[in-house]
């Protein structure tokens, strides 16, 4: 993986089809680009219409879809595998930012809408697409967590819910889908160009935290569709190269001493 300055390996992606979902934001955005640069065909689908030119940058096709309904997935796979003649490649990016926490300012309309965006997006989006990929021999499952999976995050706790929960399914999935040939990572972004920080972004700025480019993190998620690796997830941060986060083992159960 490369790291800021490095140069990037070509990646050979021609003949494969790509979903991309949250194709309209940031990640989202530079990765349908750079899987398009790479030689895939691309499907954008996002419930911004912002979508739609993204889309026609990249020469693909644009689905509005509301990742939160398992319906929409199914009707958003069944489209890609209409009008592009199949699935080769995913990208569960769709995500949005909580901004409250378990206190006062709880909201029960928006804590649903979030868990359904950030987590039942990813398995929702995962049933959906499986059985393309099965029709085609195999294929590969991206899902977009963050440094929130991986950590605590005292100021947005439900963010940083079910960015942890999008690290368990990753793991899980990946160890359980490789021997059909469907690799399932997720890519675990530090504070990267995305809508998502538009409320902190200028204290990260005036603090000095680098903010790193949605093209980086789109690297990452290609060289994870090109490589062998299953159920890992590898961390973006600036200055540093993108790798796999390693895990501390759980410990195994003791003896009871005898008395």
């Amino acid at each position: 993986m490369t790291g800021d300055g490095e140069q990037a390996a070509a990646v050979d992606l021609g003949g494969r089809v790509a979903l991309v979902t949250g194709g309209a934001g940031g990640i989202g955005s530079a990765t349908a680009r750079a899987l398009a640069a790479a030689g895939a065909r691309v499907a954008v689908a996002d419930i911004d219409p912002a979508g739609a030119a993204v889309a026609a940058e990249v020469d693909g096709i644009f689905v509005a879809a509301d990742v939160a309904d398992p319906d929409a997935n199914h009707d958003l796979v069944e489209r890609v595998r209409r009008e592009l003649g199949g699935l080769d490649l995913v990208h569960l990016n769709a995500g949005v930012a909580s901004g409250f926490g378990l206190g006062d300012d709880f909201d029960l309309d928006r804590y649903r809408r979030v868990m359904g965006i950030n987590l039942d997006g990813v398995v929702f989006g995962t049933v959906a697409a499986l059985p393309a990929l099965r029709e085609r021999g195999g294929g590969a499952i991206v899902v977009t967590a963050s440094l929130a999976g991986l950590t605590a995050v005292p100021f947005d706790p439900l963010y940083a819910a079910n960015k942890h929960a999008v690290v368990g399914l990753a793991r899980s999935l990946g160890l359980g889908l490789a021997a059909e040939g469907v690799r399932f990572n997720a890519v675990c972004p530090g504070f990267a160009e995305t809508p998502i920080i538009a409320p902190i972004r200028e204290a990260l700025v005036e603090s000095g935290t680098p903010i790193i480019p949605a093209e980086r993190v789109a690297e990452a998620v290609l060289e994870l569709f090109a490589g062998e690796m299953s159920g890992e997830c590898l961390y973006v941060q600036p200055g540093r190269p993108a790798e796999a986060f390693r895990f501390r083992n759980v410990p195994g159960p003791r003896a009871e001493a005898r008395s």
